[in-house]
């Protein structure tokens, strides 16, 4: 399962830290990173990755929108959500919209690895 691309897409660093040491030290590869919905098409349109994890709530467009969009330009896509507690209408909202899956925070390390092999698989 190693070597698999990943966008990583939160506005928050330290998030995007977090996940990013998850799936680094498991073998993926983190190709970019983009803090919001804007960024995230930009860079998913120019790194191609098999894999991206987006946060739901982000300044400038959130993570629904960029999930319409990325999957408008490629509907084999593949987009995790990262959700806070209580987004759960959100959630319904980002899967009808394309995305493949959500992880909830606080995250747990194995819920992220398993959910990733999951929508890799």
């Amino acid at each position: 399962m190693s070597g698999k691309r990943v966008l990583i897409v939160d506005d928050a660093v330290v998030m995007r830290m977090m996940i990013k040491g998850i799936l680094s030290k498991n073998g993926y590869e983190v190709v970019g990173e983009a803090q919001n919905g804007v960024e995230a098409v930009e860079k998913y349109r120019a790194l191609t990755p098999d894999l991206v994890t987006m946060d739901m709530v982000m300044p400038e467009m959130d993570g629904i929108t960029a999930v319409k969009q990325i999957v408008a330009q490629d509907p084999q896509a593949r987009i995790i959500m990262c959700t806070s507690m209580g987004q759960q209408a959100l959630v319904v909202e980002a899967i009808q919209a394309g995305a493949k899956s959500f992880i909830t925070k606080p995250f747990q390390p194995p819920k992220i690895l398993e959910t990733v092999q999951k929508v890799l698989a």
